[in-house]
């Protein structure tokens, strides 16, 4: 069964490409037909790029790895912040900072240093500071968690990056390829797909149409970490049984030789 229908994508308009003249070439294989000169995108290729890209990602999830959300544009902020928020990935939906990926160290340093105003907050140290000095914090706490208060619990570079808009988001992309990082991403008709790994073929414009296919994503993210949840469990408890199996196994020789001894007497 396909994450998301045929009809769920036509309701969104995710059909709807950009004018014919705007047409990148490259997304030829993905275009349907032209009416009234704007392309229109064909949802049966979509549909199977979606349960490609879902696949995917379940599996990169399942294996304890992190996806970056990259969503910066107005449409999409909001829509992608609210359910990736869900399912514990980091995201990014203000402005991409240059050297996300590429100079993560550099941004780790900020992490922490977000990290450090938070602790003294907690600890009273902020409250001993002048009211000046207290302000400056905040604004410089306030900064940091609006550039990069999402990836705040990102310890290391990302498995892989979704990008909605690759042409809006081409220095992620770019960062991205440039570490060999696998790219997921919706491309409109305007866009060059050929940077892009895992390619969903959609309007990268329309809320619902982002919404449709974010939401079949995250479903298969979920599942990917349900799954990482029961499998570690299960090896749990069979680390369990076979630590009682083994502790059973040793008292059971002492018990034999403390029979012997009372016999003996």
């Amino acid at each position: 069964m396909s994450r998301v229908t045929f009809d769920q994508l036509l309701e969104a308009g995710a059909q709807y490409g950009h004018l014919k003249r705007k047409w990148n070439p490259h997304m030829a294989p993905y275009i349907f037909a032209e009416k009234k000169g704007i392309h229109i995108i064909d949802l049966h290729k979509t549909v199977v790029k979606v349960d490609e890209a879902a696949a995917a990602m379940k599996q990169i999830a399942k294996s304890g790895k992190k996806i970056l959300f990259v969503a910066t544009k107005k449409q999409a902020k909001e829509a992608v912040a609210e359910r990736v928020k869900a399912i514990g990935m980091p995201y990014v939906t203000e402005r991409w900072s240059g050297g996300m990926l590429t100079n993560f160290a550099t941004i780790r340093k900020a992490v922490r240093k977000m990290s450090t105003i938070d602790k003294m907050e907690k600890d009273g140290t902020l409250s001993t500071m002048s009211k000046r000095e207290r302000l400056q914090v905040s604004r410089q706490r306030a900064k940091l968690e609006k550039n990069l208060g999402s990836i705040s619990d990102l310890t290391r570079i990302p498995a892989a990056i979704f990008v909605v808009d690759v042409m809006k988001e081409h220095i992620a992309l770019a960062e991205a390829k440039k570490l060999g990082i696998p790219v997921f991403g919706i491309v409109d008709t305007n866009s060059d797909p050929r940077g892009v790994d895992f390619v969903i073929p959609a309007n990268d414009d329309a809320t619902k149409s982002i919404v449709a296919i974010v939401d079949a994503l995250a479903g298969a993210v979920a599942e990917g970490l349900n799954e990482r949840k029961s499998d570690k469990e299960v090896t749990e408890k069979a680390a369990a049984k076979e630590e009682s199996a083994a502790q059973e196994t040793e008292e059971a020789p002492a018990a034999d030789d403390a029979n012997e001894e009372t016999a003996e007497a």
